[in-house]
């Protein structure tokens, strides 16, 4: 499908995704409850979520990572 080289990419992709979808409906429900525009809304604050979280993994993503790696160097 796609190369190694892709992995983080991808990998920032669909934990955003992910991330951004659940957190959206669970903050838009407590927000605004469950009505007819309810889906409309979780939509719309999805999309906006996504691309900013998105955009901030893949700009610090790669840091953050390196800082973690720093931090966990003893084994079990």
């Amino acid at each position: 499908m796609f190369t190694k080289k892709h992995h983080f990419r991808i990998f920032a992709l669909i934990i955003t995704a992910i991330l951004a979808f659940l957190m959206n409906g669970v903050i838009t429900f407590i927000n605004t409850g469950l009505d007819a525009g309810f889906l409309l809304r979780w939509g719309r604050a999805f999309a906006i979520a996504w691309l900013i979280a998105l955009t901030i993994v893949l700009l610090f993503g790669l840091h953050v990572r390196t800082i973690a790696e720093r931090l966990c160097t003893q084994d079990d």
